[in-house]
């Protein structure tokens, strides 16, 4: 009785955790690596906007900045225009950053 209900727990747990993967893994999301070209803050501090400009196809993308750590990366200019950025993003309209960092370090 022991073995069957642990087989059964088991096999539910593995189906969410697959489930879970799977759509992760449809989440639409951008990449780019490019320079900075505009970086403008919220007059609240609570959030930022930057254009990075892709180095492959020269495109421009607007990013929305939300996170605590970036913030403060632009207002203490360790992050300025001219840096080159890795960025990946939510496309949910707003292309809302997940990961905003040079590509030396930071």
């Amino acid at each position: 009785m022991k073995k069957t209900v642990s087989t059964l727990i088991a096999t539910i747990v593995l189906g969410v955790c697959s489930a879970t993967f799977t759509v992760n893994a449809y989440a639409d999301e951008g990449k780019m690596v490019g320079p900075v070209t505009k970086i403008t803050l919220a007059a609240d501090g609570k959030s930022a906007t930057a254009v990075l400009k892709d180095a492959k196809s020269g495109e421009s993308t607007t990013l929305t900045i939300t996170d605590d750590l970036t913030l403060d990366k632009f207002k203490d200019k360790r992050i300025v225009e001219g840096d080159e950025i890795r960025a990946r993003w939510e496309k949910d309209g707003k292309n809302t950053s997940k990961s905003f960092k040079k590509t030396a370090g930071c």
